[in-house]
């Protein structure tokens, strides 16, 4: 018998279906939801005008596919909330509180640029949590860990970490200076500094540290505080005596934004390994099961992240810009070529651990035109032979070395990292 663990893929007519993506796609104890535009499935057009009810389109969908798959929203591990105006964050929470009874999932919510529909105002996309796992796994009714420290800000509509076999996914962290509630004083290094700090806090909670940080997301209103804001984070990774001398550094995506609550500069989110796992697994050594590393010359290096950051049975890329690996620079071209570019280097990186562009679970795409999206879409399904991965599209303003797209990708690891048992 076969005992490699397999990818599930998923659709449901009770949500809108799409030629360039697959609605779910569990392996192993996660579930990844692609975005969710406020379409009524039934018409396959945009529901309503109103940021409420579309914001509530959204969820309906997100909740007919963790339903179609025979869950609940109180599985929800993680919700990403992109908003076409950041002004409108107080009408989605109005909605959003209503679909989550015992408690509320991690969250990220950021402001883009474009959506890839016109007249929608909100998009989100999902993690669900997946006890039974994805055959030939026994079913296990594994227990999500959901916590919170007073050592970092609070929010009435998100978790600030929630724990599910061995990942943990901690809410996107502002500049918030969690004693008196408001933004950090000064520019975009204090607030970079206090993003990691809340951050480090939240998993020094949980007897976790920084370094067990396996995928970093930074999202900034301005790229020109990039080197800035590298020039913090430089000096929290890495951490501890045993990743320096390695120079572990998690796998990493920076994202320009237009804007984020309480009109921060800077909000950061982390996905966390976890070797303890949740019960009723068996709690291992700390380091039992190991983060494993990789870098490839047949795609770009970056100073400050690694490539791809594996960690039970998943593995996080660092987002991927349309960069020549020989020469470390952009590539000339239109977006047909750099769509090409960006993705011949997650394939370069997918192949060098020994997997292919099917193992791929979620791709991010960000895009600098979203009428871009039809060449990316032609270019992009030409990579997969297999059933497609979930996904999630959005435009910004900005992407690092004005590049035209940006793209990251999440793969499934069935092979796991030692000591796998």
């Amino acid at each position: 018998m076969n005992d490699t663990i397999i990818k599930l893929s998923r659709n449901t007519n009770r949500a809108p279906i799409s030629a360039t993506s697959t609605q779910s796609i569990a392996f192993s104890h996660y579930n990844n939801i692609s975005a969710q535009l406020p379409i009524d499935p039934k018409t396959g057009a945009l529901a309503f005008a109103d940021i409420s009810a579309q914001a509530k389109q959204c969820l309906d969908n997100i909740k007919a596919i963790v339903e179609s798959t025979e869950h609940i929203m109180d599985d929800v591990i993680k919700i990403t909330v992109f908003l076409k105006d950041i002004a409108d964050m107080q009408a989605v929470d109005a909605v959003y509180r209503s679909f989550f009874s015992d408690y509320l999932p991690t969250r990220n919510v950021v402001m883009v640029a474009e959506l890839p529909m016109d007249n929608a105002l909100v998009q989100m996309d999902a993690l669900l949590s997946n006890g039974e796992g994805t055959r030939p796994q026994a079913p296990y009714e594994l227990v999500k860990v959901a916590k919170n420290t007073d050592n970092a800000p609070i929010d009435s509509l998100s978790t600030q970490t929630v724990a599910f076999s061995h990942y943990n996914n901690v809410s996107a962290q502002l500049p918030i200076d969690p004693t008196s509630g408001q933004l950090v004083a000064g520019g975009i290094a204090e607030q970079t500094a206090q993003c990691l700090t809340n951050l480090k806090s939240i998993l020094n909670s949980i007897d976790v540290g920084i370094d067990d940080i396996v995928k970093i997301n930074i999202s900034l209103t301005n790229l020109v505080d990039i080197a800035a804001v590298d020039d913090v984070y430089s000096t929290f990774f890495p951490d501890t005596a045993i990743a320096r001398a390695v120079n572990y550094l998690p796998a990493r995506t920076v994202t320009m934004v237009s804007g984020l609550p309480m009109a921060a500069l800077v909000q950061i989110e982390a996905v966390v390994s976890h070797g303890d796992g949740t019960p009723p697994q068996a709690v291992e050594d700390r380091h039992g099961i190991v983060i494993k590393t990789n870098n490839t010359e047949q795609a770009p290096k970056h100073s400050l992240s690694t490539q791809t950051v594996a960690f039970s049975h998943y593995n996080h890329l660092s987002g991927q810009l349309p960069i020549n690996p020989k020469t470390g620079k952009l590539i000339g071209g239109d977006i047909k070529a750099q769509t090409n570019q960006c993705l011949e280097n997650i394939k370069a990186i997918v192949e060098s651990i020994d997997h292919k562009m099917d193992d791929i679970v979620k791709v991010t795409i960000q895009l600098k035109d979203i009428s871009d999206i039809d060449t990316v879409n032609d270019v992009y399904t030409t990579f997969f032979n297999d059933e497609l991965p979930a996904r999630t599209v959005f435009g910004v303003s900005a992407i690092p070395m004005d590049s035209l797209i940006q793209v990251d990708a999440v793969l499934s690891n069935a092979e796991g990292t030692p000591p796998v048992r």
